[in-house]
């Protein structure tokens, strides 16, 4: 890695002056951000990372001026051209040829790799990781509220992929519940065939509301508790029609998966637990974890004086175990989570859902762990806040699909008022790749668990900082190969590369790895959203300043060059977001 070789220099510079380890200094020297005003180090070394002393007065006091007496102990190089102190850091620039070639060459050799071989990551070990996202309710339309699961979960397995881990996607389907015994006897009542086949989950969701102005009725209610009786003892003929909702259901969601760029290694659900769910009460009330309320509920003490301040209800009052929602049951999670760990053996199990599911999974945690499973400690809970004010030209929205196709359709219209669209091969795809990077970004732009506020004009703006002006700036890069050809490595005059401009994009290029490492620690994408932003600001201006047409041959090949290595990292970090780059726009 390009940052890589540069960081084990300076660190074996400072360990002969600090008579620390190498190995111990690497993670305090870091890249030093893009600055607009122009002139900035390369490298920064934290001094605090080796003070002993860190109280706040000293650190004020004392830090900056540790940092000049170590800066001045330090000599230039053939690798660091200038070593400066700032406000309690030790400052490296690099020789600005020798950085120019090392970014280069290791972008060129990397390739979709660039930035996940760094040294940041050797001591990572390569895990096996489980990660359930998206899981809609089937017999429904695909409803927007699980947008937000299904591409956060989607960011979170492309990047443990990318980073060498081996990934298992879920997607833990609601396919069981009294809701079942409603939609089995609205469809006898309302259900038609034809309709069925040609639009499954808008056939169904017709159903639904019909069978649901009947849902108080005595009689209707009787029928509904009858249809999911037999579901739960298997009778054959109603069995059929769950599976039919549910093999349509799944038809159709892979289809909107496929527009999202989606897909899943399996597909579960709460049905395949119910039988599994009976042991696990068994296994509760075996280990004497299993209480009875007086109404005969089935609860497991969570409280710290087991005072049952807190509790958790796993069981209904007739022993079965609940289905209705996440939120009141965890005992269908605690046999999917178990049997998981049998049939995968992972090493860590991800749940990304929205954030008023953190009680429920924090009781899933601790009775797992109280039940004697240590491997609870690897459950990981990633949390999402909501989205806001989503809303097509036909009012409040509900329906993915419809956001989709409103997406595409907006950017179609957008881009058919300007005048490259007619050269488009296929400007329908490239406006559904480009509407989606406008959601993708808007919605990963803050910290996960915050709420925020959905808006179509800042989401499609082409300029600032949004999944528009990404595409922009990728297809603008991509045309540059089209128009001149592929720079080869090999014939680039690195002295060619030296105006700040240029110098700016190689620095920004030189933190890719710094980046990554961080979301992998956190799962937050907004930390590449930033960087890919920042990057697309830095090619767009280099873009006006380093001309590549009217150049001298040998300074057209030095920017081509730039040029490509930030096309390559920017589509490499789209891919980890979810967004699929476009050559043409």
């Amino acid at each position: 890695m390009a940052a890589g070789s540069f960081r084990r220099r300076i660190a074996s510079q400072l360990s002969k002056v600090l008579d620390l380890p190498p190995e111990n200094l690497i993670n305090s020297i870091s890249a030093v951000p893009v600055s607009k005003k122009r002139h900035v180090a390369d490298f920064q070394f934290s001094i605090a990372s080796v003070t002993e002393n860190s109280s706040s007065d000293y650190l004020a006091q004392d830090l900056h001026r540790q940092a000049e007496k170590l800066a001045e102990r330090l000599k230039c190089d053939s690798i660091v051209s200038e070593i400066s102190a700032g406000p309690g850091t030790v400052n490296f620039t690099i020789n600005r040829e020798l950085l120019a070639k090392t970014v280069l060459q290791q972008v060129w050799k990397d390739g979709s790799e660039y930035g996940v071989k760094s040294e940041l990551f050797s001591t990572v070990p390569r895990q096996k990781v489980v990660i359930e996202f998206s899981s809609p309710n089937i017999a429904k339309k695909f409803h927007i509220g699980h947008l937000r699961s299904t591409i956060v979960g989607n960011f979170i397995a492309n990047l443990k992929a990318a980073l060498g881990h081996e990934v298992v996607r879920i997607n833990y389907l609601g396919d069981w519940g009294m809701q079942f015994g409603l939609l089995g006897v609205g469809f006898q009542s309302f259900g038609n065939k034809e309709k069925l086949k040609s639009s499954p989950l808008q056939h169904l969701f017709e159903v639904y509301v019909q069978i649901n102005k009947a849902a108080e009725d005595e009689n209707t209610k009787k029928l509904a508790k009858d249809f999911f009786r037999k579901l739960e003892e298997h009778d054959e003929q109603t069995l059929s029609i769950w599976k039919q909702f549910r093999d349509l259901s799944i038809e159709e969601y892979i289809r909107i998966y496929k527009r999202l760029g989606v897909h899943f290694d399996e597909y579960s659900g709460e049905s395949f637990y119910q039988e599994k769910a009976q042991e696990v009460l068994k296994i509760l009330d075996n280990k004497g974890l299993l209480q009875k309320t007086i109404k005969g509920t089935g609860i497991v003490d969570l409280s710290e004086k087991k005072d049952l301040s807190l509790v958790s209800t796993v069981m209904r009052s007739d022993g079965t175990s609940l289905y209705i929602t996440r939120q009141v049951s965890p005992s269908v999670d605690l046999a999917a989570a178990i049997d998981r760990m049998n049939k995968h053996s992972w090493d860590t199990m991800i749940y990304v859902t929205d954030k008023s599911q953190s009680n429920h999974f924090q009781h899933l945690f601790q009775i797992l762990k109280l039940m004697g499973y240590d491997w609870a400690e690897r459950c990981q809970h990633v949390s999402f806040g909501l989205v806001q004010g989503m809303k097509t030209r036909r009012g409040e929205v509900i329906f993915l699909e419809d956001v989709l196709n409103e997406v595409r359709s907006r950017m179609l219209q957008n881009m058919t008022s300007t005048k490259t669209t007619k050269e488009i091969q296929d400007p329908v795809e490239t406006a559904e790749k480009v509407g989606l990077a406008a959601l993708i970004i808007q919605d990963f732009r803050g910290l996960l668990s915050s709420d925020y506020q959905f808006s179509w004009d800042r989401a499609l703006q082409s300029r600032g900082d949004t999944g528009v002006f990404l595409q922009y700036t990728h297809a603008r890069l991509h045309s540059l190969k089209q128009m001149h050809g592929n720079a080869e490595l090999t014939d680039v005059n690195v002295a060619c590369l030296q105006e700040p401009d240029a110098i700016s994009v190689l620095q920004h290029l030189l933190r890719y790895d710094e980046v990554l490492y961080r979301s992998s620690q956190d799962l937050q994408p907004k930390h590449i959203v930033s960087y890919l932003l920042t990057l697309s600001h830095l090619a767009a201006v280099a873009h006006k300043t380093l001309p590549v047409r009217g150049s001298a041959p040998e300074v057209a090949q030095a920017r081509l060059c730039l040029f490509q290595a930030a096309r390559s990292v920017l589509a490499n970090g789209m891919k980890l977001l979810g967004i699929t780059p476009v050559t043409q726009m």
